[in-house]
């Protein structure tokens, strides 16, 4: 279980789980840069750099890398795992909502949308709404960001400032969501946050709300040993005292390390959705994009899930 977690705590985007979508925002702004992107957040710096945590900007610094590879090869194979996976996944969920759009949906909601840009940044279909839920300073804060650098979403955008650990379904339909209409879900970076039982409630509101032909994308939470986790949080807490990162942000304290966590495609698969799952390891050999050792714990890493409400 989480050591940094309550079950009725808030953040901004500078603190706690927040502060993980910068991180996010970081490797979305790192990859754009790169010569051969596999996405483009043109917004992902912005940002970032009014986000006033610092700890995350080393991610946007190539000299950063460099100098870690030369201390600790391992740990800069980790770093460049790391920008690699939100890269592909970022790809792969762009790719469903592309898909979803070309099926005729027209309604999108994502789950726990942090600073996610695509409300802004894709080109949707005339007609489409995309419904941001999140803590209301987290949506504050982007909202006003990309305002102040005369950035306007490029569909309808409507935002649902509340917890998901709240009723969230009935903010969701008081903003105008149509329970009736099919609709294309995302929960991306959200369920390491969640406890198995929130999980479990969570894709239980999900089916409720979601009209057939509704389609649902979902990254799971990999399965990472307690040896493996300690080993990894020595070796960043050993980067952050060699390069002065100060107040850096060990991720897996705000998790949920929760063995009882439900196989979101079995789950789905039992409830009225069809699912299938592609691992994230595939998909990033699949992209050219694997760093790590080939006798890499498969387990550790996350599956990138897709179904459709039946």
């Amino acid at each position: 279980m989480s050591s940094l977690r309550a079950h009725d705590d808030t953040w901004d985007i500078a603190t706690s789980v927040g502060s993980t979508a910068v991180m996010v925002a970081a490797a979305r702004a790192a990859e754009t840069e790169r010569e051969a992107p596999l996405i483009r957040d043109p917004y992902a710096r912005i940002l970032v750099a009014g986000a006033g945590t610092g700890v995350w900007e080393f991610m946007l610094d190539d000299s950063f890398a460099e100098k870690v590879a030369v201390a600790d090869p391992e740990s800069a194979a980790i770093l460049a795992h790391m920008g690699n996976y939100q890269a592909v996944r970022t790809h792969f969920f762009d790719a469903f909502y592309a898909d979803a759009a070309a099926a005729g949906i027209r309604q999108v909601v994502i789950l726990a949308s942090g600073l996610d840009s695509r409300a802004y940044r894709l080109e949707w279909p005339d007609g489409t709404t995309v419904f941001e839920i999140d803590q209301p300073k987290v949506l504050e804060y982007k909202a006003t960001i990309l305002a102040s650098h005369g950035v306007e979403p490029s569909t309808g955008r409507h935002e649902v400032p509340v917890d998901l650990r709240q009723d969230w379904p009935a903010a969701l339909v008081d903003a105008g969501f149509d329970p009736a209409a099919p609709t294309a879900w995302l929960a991306e970076g959200l369920l390491m946050y969640l406890p198995a039982e929130a999980q479990d409630r969570l894709f239980t509101q999900v089916t409720a709300l979601s009209a057939p032909g509704s389609r649902v994308a979902v990254e799971t939470v990999g399965v990472q040993a307690q040896d493996r986790r300690e080993l990894m949080r020595e070796r960043f807490q050993k980067i952050a005292a060699q390069f002065g990162i100060e107040d850096a942000v060990d991720v897996g304290d705000l998790m949920y390390h929760d063995e009882n966590r439900a196989d979101v495609t079995e789950w789905l698969n039992g409830h009225g959705w069809t699912a299938s799952a592609v691992t994230s390891r595939d998909e990033m050999q699949r992209l050219g994009r694997w760093v790590l050792p080939e006798d890499a714990d498969r387990t550790a890493f996350s599956d990138f899930v897709v179904g459709q409400r039946d």
